[in-house]
């Protein structure tokens, strides 16, 4: 496969993934804002596992309805990393991290981060090369992100935030991974095989939790809970995976600029939050941060592929998925 320049590269299917990713965006801007909700009433690992237990329900219904064959037996470390990265890591460091005094506006500030470390996984997993430019500007997102931090928690990183930058990096390793593995299979397969590969162990503890944590159901806390397990958890997945899968994993990823804004937006509507003008001025110095590196140049040198998964078409190489 010949190297080409994402940054320039505007064919349907390129076009048609960024479509997709900004939908998966839509659908995790909400995370923070309803696991806020649901931590009114839930214990935090609850929410973090057993959103994933849930989703695993779901997950196993549609894979049985397609009657879906197992992944290759070379997939499954990258299903795995999908599943420490987006099923465990990301969504119980950040649950701790609100439960641990973070806004969801302010988390959603640090979590700005994540475009930017999940270009850096594209690199080392999906055979990407961003540009010096590219760099430049995510290394500016970095040193903002991070003075804001230092800022708001009185000129040191506060646990929470501490957890939040773990987070992103979980998450930018599951997100590149499912990325690269949606070039094979259907990114909601990715999703779905990922939770089932986790059920053993989310399944058991959640229902432990349930009995041990006493959880108050009410009209929000319900909600909250049944947004992060139905889209953040899965639905949202659908489209972010294909997303990455078609346009690119650096490139998608950095639709995900929007977000931020998103999350404080709903943070305000949903929370009551007050949004002070450093949350507002940090979020939109992510965004130029972010929007010069979407803009730089990225080539990408696809990793090799079975044979059997590669089929020429119209002078180029496109994946085969069943």
């Amino acid at each position: 496969m010949k190297d080409h320049d994402s940054a320039t590269d505007d064919t349907p299917i390129a076009l048609g993934g960024l479509g997709l990713a900004g939908l998966g965006v839509l659908a995790f801007s909400l995370t923070l804002p309803s696991t806020a909700v649901a931590l009114e009433g839930l214990d935090p690992y609850l929410i973090g596992i057993g959103r994933s237990a849930a989703a695993a329900v779901f997950a196993a219904i549609a894979l049985a309805a397609v009657r879906a064959r197992v992944p290759a037996r070379a997939h499954w470390p990258g299903l795995l990393v999908v599943a420490a990265g987006v099923i465990f890591g990301f969504p119980l460091l950040s649950t701790l991290a609100l439960d641990h005094g973070s806004s969801s506006a302010h988390a959603a500030v640090v979590v700005g981060l994540l475009p930017a470390a999940t270009a850096v996984l594209a690199v080392l997993r999906g055979g990407e090369r961003p540009s010096p430019a590219f760099w430049a500007a995510a290394a500016a997102g970095a040193a903002l992100v991070t003075g804001f931090a230092l800022l708001q928690g009185a000129g040191r990183l506060t646990g929470a935030d501490l957890l939040l930058f773990a987070s992103l990096v979980a998450a930018a390793a599951g997100y590149a991974e499912g990325g690269r593995l949606a070039r094979v299979m259907p990114g909601w397969r990715v999703i779905s095989w990922a939770l089932l590969l986790a059920a053993p162990i989310c399944v058991p503890v959640t229902i432990w939790l349930l009995a041990t944590t006493g959880p108050d159901w009410t009209g929000r806390t319900a909600p909250g809970f049944g947004y992060v397990t139905v889209m953040s958890a899965y639905l949202g997945f659908f489209a972010w995976y294909e997303g990455l899968a078609r346009a690119g994993i650096a490139r998608a990823s950095q639709v995900q600029l929007a977000q931020p804004l998103l999350t404080i937006v709903w943070s305000g509507i949903l929370l009551a939050e007050l949004i002070d003008a450093a949350t507002a001025l940090a979020a939109a110095g992510v965004l130029v941060c972010v929007a010069l590196a979407q803009r730089a140049r990225v080539r990408t040198v696809a990793p090799p592929l079975a044979a059997c998964d590669v089929l020429p078409q119209a002078g180029k190489e496109r994946v085969t998925r069943t």
